[in-house]
């Protein structure tokens, strides 16, 4: 069995939005019988987390570009946070090609 990949969802207190969007994305990978390891933060938390994915609204990206992060980490960025269709689109793909 492969080890769960570590997805972080990132909102600006780590609180509302990014728990909302975790939340969806739970379960839409539950409908495509992925199990990972899913978690919320501050985007100012960012720059120590060890994880593979981070999901985020796209206004976050300029912040996450001045970041010295770990070039691995793939990032998807949504326009609608809580939108299961695109988080289909976007996440799922990502997920699959890291398995």
């Amino acid at each position: 069995m492969a080890k769960k990949l570590k997805i972080y969802f990132i909102c600006g207190a780590g609180l509302g939005s990014s728990l909302a969007c975790q939340m969806t994305a739970e379960d839409v990978l539950n409908k495509h019988n992925l199990d990972e390891s899913l978690d919320h933060e501050a985007i100012s938390s960012t720059p120590g987390l060890r994880t593979d994915i981070i999901v985020s609204a796209e206004n976050f990206k300029p912040q996450f570009e001045k970041f010295d992060l770990d070039p691995d980490i793939r990032f998807v960025f949504l326009h609608n946070i809580v939108d299961q269709k695109e988080i289909e689109e976007k996440l799922v793909p990502v997920i699959k090609e890291l398995e």
